[in-house]
């Protein structure tokens, strides 16, 4: 007993001498670790500017300059006059009488408006109809045979929008390729008028991003397991509940990329419309260019571009939230 008292005293000095070094080098550790920390964050930091800035520059800036004058009040010859106003949201529902000065409903540009989404709905309704089939069938091709089906797919992105346009305008005018052909068949004796028309500006929204639906559905499709496939029909499942309740389900994510990736550019279509519907039937792109151009508006432009982004982003948001809860519920 009276040893191990002796021996007690003896080794507290080393130990007392040892916590501090050890504390010591902990502590370097820790700093070189945050100067290690910190050299990666700034290396991080440099490798996004040129992203960062980018998007700054040609994104958020310009978003910016559009709000700002969206609250402005337009110059008499272009331009806006560097004055507070609303007049730009008000004048979107409602027009002044030249008489009496009185605000009245005006649902020119809403009509407008609502044209726009049905052609862009319509268009994302039939891209997603005949775009399904056809990235099923690719997906199902042996390996060596797909690639060569996603370059035909891709080949229309070989030419200018503008030029696949004009293509499209020659052959279903009253004298192109498409009424030549019904008239030598005798199928009708009068060209028909296609041209300038709601089909025409469909049809070829259709034409142009149609390649926009097949792509993500394909990607999906590819990665399908075919086994599932398999075991709905060794369960005696018909086509119909193969296709819905297995091939359908499990190529969403394809199928609400396409819609959003076709649906989007298709509402705010500027070249489309403006050829294949001859300044007839404006869609919204039409409407901003016209005040930025002939109209000579330039804070209703910008309010109108920023009524069609909001209306978008919240049409986005319940439909991307309801579709992913969908998903979310059938994997659950």
């Amino acid at each position: 007993m009276a040893t191990t008292e002796l021996a007690a005293p003896d080794q507290g000095p080393n130990n007392l001498g040892a916590e501090p070094a050890r504390s010591t080098v902990l502590t370097a550790a820790q700093a070189a670790t945050a100067r290690h920390e910190q050299r990666a964050s700034i290396r991080r930091w440099l490798l996004t500017a040129p992203a960062l800035v980018t998007i700054s520059i040609f994104g958020i800036l310009p978003l910016i300059i559009i709000i700002i004058y969206s609250f402005l009040k337009a110059a008499p010859y272009g331009g806006v006059v560097w004055s507070p106003s609303v007049e730009a949201y008000v004048s979107f529902l409602f027009q002044e009488d030249i008489f009496t000065d009185v605000l009245q409903f005006s649902p020119d540009f809403l009509e407008i408006y609502l044209r726009s989404f049905g052609f862009a709905v319509l268009t994302t309704v039939i891209c997603l109809l005949l775009g399904f089939p056809t990235a099923y069938f690719m997906a199902t091709r042996p390996p060596r045979q797909r690639n060569w089906w996603v370059l035909l797919i891709t080949i229309p992105f070989w030419s200018n929008l503008l030029v696949r346009t004009l293509a499209i305008m020659f052959i279903i005018r009253d004298e192109g390729l498409l009424n030549n052909i019904l008239i030598g068949l005798k199928i009708i004796d009068q060209p028909i008028t296609l041209l300038y028309t709601n089909f025409a500006i469909v049809l070829g929204l259709f034409y142009s991003f149609l390649p926009f639906m097949v792509l993500p559905l394909y990607a999906s499709l590819e990665k399908l397991d075919f086994r599932l496939v398999e075991a709905g029909y060794d369960l005696y499942a018909s086509r119909p509940k193969v296709l819905f309740r297995i091939i359908v389900p499990l190529s969403k994510p394809g199928i609400i990329a396409g819609c959003l990736l076709v649906f989007i550019p298709a509402l705010g279509a500027y070249v489309t419309p403006l050829i294949l519907g001859g300044g007839r039937h404006l869609m919204i792109g039409d409407l901003i260019a016209q005040q930025f151009g002939s109209g000579r508006n330039w804070p209703l432009g910008a309010a109108q571009a920023l009524i069609l982004m909001s209306a978008v982003l919240v049409a986005l948001f319940f439909y991307v939230r309801a579709t992913t809860g969908k998903v979310k519920h059938g994997q659950g």
